[in-house]
């Protein structure tokens, strides 16, 4: 399927230049559609009826076998969720805290883990620490700083696959592996939990490679899937020590003795009643990025569009790329040098149909480019940019 062809499947894409897929991708009418037919078929069998349940059970199977595919594990290991920020509370108040353990986070955490960690913190008596790697962006080495501020009372580091304000990519099988190292010179485990809003549906991933506990993600981001449905994976060899935080029937079996029982694998942090049809939307929005190429021709021409977008932002008078290299992602985030307001640019941008954002920390402007975007469309951002900040 050629580009124009699969963005015909885009209604969102026919009247604007659209960059801000690090938010909120556009849904797919396949996708759309989808979720349409869900619903009715519901309605026709009856909302609560056996029929619906063998079809919720189905078709949730049928998207943990997805998503699983695409991040190179097995489906027991994914628990469905609403969000990034669900999947990775799970995680974060699962653990069993004990006061004075610690938690490492770096300085580009999106504001909504930053904030449960700081009430995990005030609940439990927990340290923590925030190591610096947006000083990283261009120089320096993320293993080294992480290293240098691990503890030997870290019982969890939260990072980010891809950082959301950078764009950065972080080489996290090393970290991992730092991590792992460390907990065994000092016998204390250090969980990994990985914010990975920005990395799924643009790398290529195989998560028993990189050895991440955690990996917290969104269908409706590069995935362009429905907002309202995300995936946790859980590593096996953490299913023991982290318990349910949000508990209900979907996590809930009985043994042969008919006690009431954790599952055995990660739906256990699973909840109860959803919008199951969500998952027929996602489903086929996983599936249609496949019509345009493999996970490693989209991320490579997400490069591609990347570095293009770089370079012509690079050329305009008043504005400052953050990263001195081409990116490695879809997030292409840059500053005004002469004075003008970020959010001001973005505003009057949105009025001639191109939209992008704002990011407070550090102070920018952040575009994003899937692999489906055009270069003509990168042109006529460039031109919008140059035009507004020449008045």
């Amino acid at each position: 399927m050629t580009k124009d062809s699969l963005r015909q499947q885009f209604p969102a894409l026919m009247n604007k230049a659209y960059f801000n897929y690090g938010g909120q991708g556009p849904l797919s009418q396949v996708a759309k559609d989808a979720i349409f037919r869900s619903y009715d078929l519901i309605q026709q069998l009856g909302p609560f009826s056996q029929g619906v349940n063998d079809f919720v059970i189905k078709l949730q199977r049928a998207l943990r076998d997805s998503i699983a595919a695409e991040l190179g594990v097995t489906p027991h290991t994914i628990a469905l969720t609403e969000d990034v920020t669900v999947g990775c509370n799970i995680a974060l108040w699962g653990i069993d805290w004990k006061a004075g353990d610690h938690i490492l986070l770096s300085d580009c955490e999106h504001p909504g883990i930053i904030a449960a960690v700081g009430e995990l913190q005030r609940r439990f008596q927990l340290e923590v620490s925030i190591c610096p790697l947006l000083k990283t962006l261009n120089e320096g080495d993320p293993i080294a700083i992480i290293e240098d501020y691990l503890q030997p009372n870290t019982r969890l580091l939260v990072i980010s696959h891809i950082l959301w304000n950078t764009g950065q990519l972080l080489p996290l099988k090393e970290i991992v592996e730092v991590c792992q190292n460390f907990s065994v010179s000092h016998s204390q485990r250090i969980f990994v939990l990985v914010d990975a809003a920005q990395s799924v549906g643009v790398l290529p991933l195989n998560l028993n490679e990189l050895g991440v506990d955690f990996y917290a993600f969104t269908g409706h981001k590069w995935w362009c899937g429905p907002d309202g449905l995300g995936a946790l994976y859980v590593s096996p060899k953490a299913w023991e020590d982290l318990h349910p935080t949000f508990i209900g029937w979907r996590g809930i079996t009985f043994n042969s003795n008919g006690k009431q029982v954790w599952k055995s694998d990660a739906t256990r942090y699973e909840i109860a009643t959803s919008a199951v049809s969500l998952s027929a939307g996602l489903k086929d929005a996983i599936a249609l990025h496949y019509q345009w190429g493999t996970v490693e021709e989209r991320y490579q021409e997400i490069c591609r569009l990347s570095r293009y977008l770089w370079e012509k932002l690079g050329a305009i008078s008043g504005v400052e790329c953050l990263r001195n290299l081409p990116p490695e992602s879809g997030l292409v985030s840059f500053q005004l040098t002469n004075g003008k307001s970020p959010q001001e640019l973005v505003n009057k941008l949105e009025k001639q149909g191109v939209m992008l954002r704002t990011i407070h920390y550090p102070n920018c402007v952040r575009a994003c480019v899937h692999y489906f975007t055009l270069d003509s469309e990168i042109d006529q951002l460039v031109d919008a940019i140059t035009q507004v900040l020449s008045t």
